[in-house]
């Protein structure tokens, strides 16, 4: 198991983005949340095994019909959440 924290900026937001990213992840058996960031970006914590990140990876650099993606920016980090499934968080903190 590992742990990615995944920026994606372009057009992302109003695209069904959070949504499409929460479909994919449960289909990979992902764990985590997305959310949409106050830039204009999307920010994704996720915890899986290296064939579901890299496949969620895969996904975030097209994104769904109507996004642009411009960059996707990932970093593996060392401690687990260990989120129980994947959410997407509404409101931006």
């Amino acid at each position: 198991m590992k742990h990615w924290n995944i920026q994606v900026r372009g057009k992302v937001q109003k695209v069904f983005f959070r949504a499409s990213t929460k479909a994919v992840a449960d289909q990979l058996g992902v764990k985590g949340f997305v959310m949409n960031k106050p830039d204009g970006s999307v920010y994704i914590e996720a915890e899986g095994n290296t064939f579901g990140l890299e496949s969620l990876l895969e996904f975030c650099q097209e994104g769904p019909e109507g996004a642009i993606v411009e960059s996707v920016d990932y970093q593996e980090v060392g401690a687990l959440q260990g989120f129980k499934n994947f959410e997407v968080i509404k409101k931006i903190n």
